[in-house]
């Protein structure tokens, strides 16, 4: 499996959403990973990414005829509409309703590449292969015109059609049964996605400078902020993932297992380049026999109906946000304090099992609705330990310090009023309450 990109410098598990305020400015004396472009990415980061995992989701569990396939398909199209606020916020109704018709309307070919693999229907496989070039195209053009050429049309296309590839080849491995294959495209396409947030990110701000306080969505700090979320929030939707796999003695459980240990592999070797090989060592340690042993010790107490086993295995899991708090709160002297990484992985610890429980008890829309919660719950990593990391070593972030701002025209935005940023932050404050309004979907949908 293809190594991910060295960006991942630093890594940590959940320590709580943070985005539901917004930026009211930047501090001029030290560089932040808290910023309003910052908040743009991580945004765009979260909406995007979980449109991938739920895709792959939804596609592997139609094949499989799961009992919670309808449930996947409707959070995939919610997370859809769940973009919409963000898009007005930025290019007004009309541009968020023509971004709606493009990317939900995408979502309904996923049951067709499905129902081709189910039937061998090379023409189904066809007309479905043809919607999705069509959508490149038509969803291409609409973002290079939106942000006013700063995302080229080529470019947009070109990373459309290659996040395109990444779903298809994902089920197709998983139809093949090369589960090893299944999650390394997985993963490499779940990457992509941060790829894409951050070139988007990067062209809103370019094209609206003066709305984003001067503040840039590529800064190391905004680096920084975005890959601890990819690495937490891969771990959340592989953590899930497995689970249910095991819990239901699915063939891919133990690729599933071997995805985390790549996940837990990524960590350990990043905790190493900030806080060295002790600092490392400790981390893999706590990580492992208390974290990811401890959800596997609960599947196998739960298929076993241990309850004993199953309480030394949440027992096991407390332990982890204790102990794990403590260590972020060292290692970053103090800038994390140590009450508040706990809590926010006890958070994270309770979303998880809630998850799995909920599946185990077939209350498909509970666990669905709060695999999302605690999807975006992840996303508070890159604001609360990015700014910590930030705040302890200033000198490495220092190109964060803001320009004078500049003087570059709104475009089509100059009449706004309201900071974009605030509606970024109320519309990721929806997506992470708890009860997601999902709205229903079959198959045959249209």
């Amino acid at each position: 499996m293809q190594k991910k990109k060295l960006l991942k410098r630093i890594a940590a598990p959940v320590l709580g959403l943070s985005l539901i305020a917004p930026t009211t400015g930047l501090a001029a004396e030290e560089p932040t990973a808290i910023t309003p472009a910052s908040d743009l990415r991580a945004t765009l980061d979260q909406l995007l990414s979980e449109h991938y995992v739920l895709a792959v989701n939804a596609m592997v569990k139609d094949y499989n005829d799961a009992p919670d396939e309808e449930q996947a398909y409707a959070a995939l199209d919610q997370n859809a509409l769940d973009m919409t606020p963000a898009i007005e916020s930025i290019y007004g109704a009309e541009g968020a309703q023509q971004f709606e018709d493009i990317f939900v309307n995408h979502n309904d070919y996923s049951p067709d590449f499905v129902e081709a693999a189910k039937s061998d229907d090379a023409d189904l496989r066809a007309a479905a292969e043809a919607e999705v070039e069509e959508f490149t195209q038509e969803f291409g053009g609409f973002l290079a015109t939106a942000t006013e050429g700063n995302l080229p049309e080529e470019a947009a296309v070109e990373v459309l059609v290659a996040h395109e590839q990444d779903v298809i080849n994902a089920f197709d491995s998983y139809v093949e049964g090369d589960y090893e294959a299944y999650f390394t495209h997985f993963m490499e396409g779940y990457d992509r996605m941060f790829d894409i947030s951050k070139a988007l990110s990067v062209a809103i701000v370019t094209q609206m400078p003066d709305n984003f306080e001067g503040s840039k969505a590529d800064s190391p700090a905004a680096d920084l902020r975005s890959t601890l979320n990819n690495l937490a929030a891969e771990h959340f939707a592989l953590a899930t993932m497995s689970m249910q796999k095991g819990v239901s003695g699915a063939e891919d459980y133990d690729f599933a297992t071997w995805a985390e240990d790549m996940n837990t592999d990524e960590f350990t070797a990043a905790i190493g380049s900030i806080y060295g090989e002790e600092g490392a060592a400790q981390f893999k340690e706590v990580w492992t026999s208390e974290h990811i042993n401890a959800q596997a010790d609960l599947v196998s107490a739960t298929v076993a109906g241990d309850e004993e086993a199953i309480a030394a295995a949440k027992e096991s899991l407390s332990m982890f946000t204790q102990e794990f708090g403590m260590f972020l709160a060292t290692a970053t002297e103090g800038n994390l304090p140590e009450d508040a990484a706990i809590s926010s992985l006890t958070t994270h610890e309770d979303q998880v099992v809630k998850t799995f429980e909920s599946y185990v008890a077939e209350d498909y829309q509970t666990s669905t609705d709060t695999f999302r919660e605690g999807y975006a719950f992840m996303f508070g990593v890159g604001q609360a330990l990015g700014d910590a990391i930030v705040k302890q070593m200033p000198d490495q972030f220092a190109s964060d310090m803001p320009a004078d701002m500049p003087n570059t025209g709104l475009g089509g935005a100059a009449e706004q009023q309201t900071p974009i940023a605030v509606y970024i932050a109320i519309a990721t404050a929806l997506l992470a309450a708890a009860g997601f309004a999902v709205k229903k979907k079959t198959a045959n949908q249209e």
